[in-house]
């Protein structure tokens, strides 16, 4: 946990940004894998860990702002409990050292929230995720699933104040970024014909629990990258493959990493995918260079698209102008996802909270429709103390391109019978994770290697 202070302070700027009620946090339970003793991984919700830094299952806390109120609701180990579990360090001992000094039992947050209710006061609480959240909101509050309205003022003062990263955050977050670094160090001296996908995946997962992490996400380890989200791992690598690990760590804090690397199984790209490599890494270096506060994150994602095509035509698979092919969405044959998103406590910063709170304005909302556009996690003006990813890529999926091909799609910006030589390539993605700053952008991490002649060297040393 970070010092009681922190997280008082934390709930301070969350008052001052809300007008009244009361403010509702339920904390995660442990969900079974398939009996109730045996549970998956636990792990707590983020915004209850932002505000409280509890890493304790089936407790919740209230913010009574008429009141002004802070108590932490949970149950302290019974003798069973600690017949199982030995003696542990109380729910009382923990929340004094989130500055909160009243506790009480779980089976009153329900008494507290229905005499607020019987007074005519708000209550106001966040989307649930959780089926049992769901299940104990529309309990607590007596609402069917159904009807829950989750409280917009709550979401917008929380996601307007996590937005902005503390120096403490960025702290945890390298610390994440820089097992990932090595995680992915790893992945390319593992690598190799003969051996599988899941060895790979293994090996890092390894890694990353020695130094205390979890991973952010499951990872994406695969030697067919042109699926985005591929978590199939029995192929077994062979010479001629790329290979894409997209993968990250979590610290014990709850911060994450998340970087993606594509690099040959052989000791050397092959000419075609060199070729296709350095137009992504060029569509990567570009977009970089735009960030800064004030530019509209979606004026870079077209811009990352408009190198992405430039290099396209120059390799023969697409035509015309580049900026009039990104208008016509052309682009999207080969790159369908966004540019990138938030990250903080989750890889995917606050996305239960709603999209268009957290990567659009009500005045700029998020284009939900258009292909390419609408998988576009983030959208708005970047702003000082932001941390988000940049993650350009290349994805070959033969039946997108089946499917535009019959239709004729696009046709003026797009060679079809080039593309159908590469129909089979798969995928390349590079990604890494930056912090806005007054002046421009930060790096996070150490940095980790990605032009050609740096992966091939490292290939080289290590396979040899």
């Amino acid at each position: 946990m970070f010092s009681a202070q922190t997280y008082q302070n934390r709930r301070s700027v969350l008052k001052n940004n809300m007008t009244d009620g009361i403010l509702l946090f339920l904390g995660n339970i442990e969900n079974p894998v398939n009996f109730e003793h045996n549970p998956y991984y636990f792990r707590q919700d983020s915004t209850y860990l932002y505000y409280f830094g509890i890493q304790e299952p089936r407790i919740a806390a209230i913010i009574d702002i008429d009141e002004n109120k802070t108590i932490v609701f949970g149950d302290e180990l019974s003798i069973d409990d600690i017949v199982w579990m030995g003696r542990q360090e109380t729910l009382k001992e923990k929340s004094l050292k989130s500055g909160v000094e009243e506790t009480l039992p779980y089976a009153e947050l329900s008494q507290y929230l229905q005499k607020a209710q019987s007074s005519g006061r708000k209550i106001h609480y966040l989307p649930p995720y959780q089926s049992f959240n769901k299940i104990l909101l529309s309990d607590l509050l007596g609402i069917r699933i159904a009807g829950l309205q989750p409280s917009v003022e709550m979401i917008k003062a929380i996601v307007k104040q996590r937005s902005i990263k503390e120096a403490r955050e960025i702290a945890e977050i390298e610390k994440a970024v820089n097992v990932s670094n090595d995680m992915h160090l790893l992945a390319m001296r593992t690598a190799r014909p003969g051996i599988k996908e899941y060895e790979v995946a293994n090996a890092i997962q390894y890694l990353a629990a020695n130094r205390e992490c979890q991973m952010s996400y499951p990872p994406i380890v695969t030697i067919n990258g042109g699926i985005l989200h591929n978590h199939y791992r029995l192929n077994t690598l062979k010479e001629g493959d790329l290979f894409l690990n997209d993968s990250g760590a979590e610290t014990a804090m709850g911060y994450a990493g998340d970087l993606t690397r594509t690099f040959p199984v052989s000791k050397t790209f092959t000419a075609k995918q060199k070729e296709m490599y350095e137009v992504v890494l060029n569509a990567f270096n570009n977009a970089q260079q735009l960030l800064k506060p004030g530019i509209r994150f979606k004026d870079i994602h077209l811009k990352a698209s408009q190198h992405l095509v430039e290099g396209l035509v120059d390799l023969g698979l697409m035509k015309g102008n580049p900026e009039e092919a990104v208008k016509n969405h052309a682009h999207t044959l080969f790159f369908q996802c966004g540019l990138g998103h938030m990250m903080g406590l989750d890889v995917h910063d606050m996305e239960d909270l709603g999209e268009q709170y957290i990567g659009y304005t009500e005045e700029e909302p998020k284009d939900t429709k258009t292909f390419g556009l609408k998988s576009l996690r983030l959208g708005k003006a970047l702003e000082s103390g932001f941390v988000v990813t940049v993650e350009p890529g290349i994805y070959m999926i033969p039946e997108l391109i089946d499917i535009w091909q019959a239709e004729n799609k696009n046709a003026d910006f797009i060679n079809y019978d080039k593309v159908n030589e590469y129909r089979n390539f798969g995928g390349i993605r590079v990604e890494d994770n930056f912090l806005i700053t007054d002046e421009g952008y930060r790096l996070l991490g150490n940095g980790l290697i990605k032009t050609v002649e740096e992966i091939e060297n490292y290939r080289a040393e290590h396979l040899a």
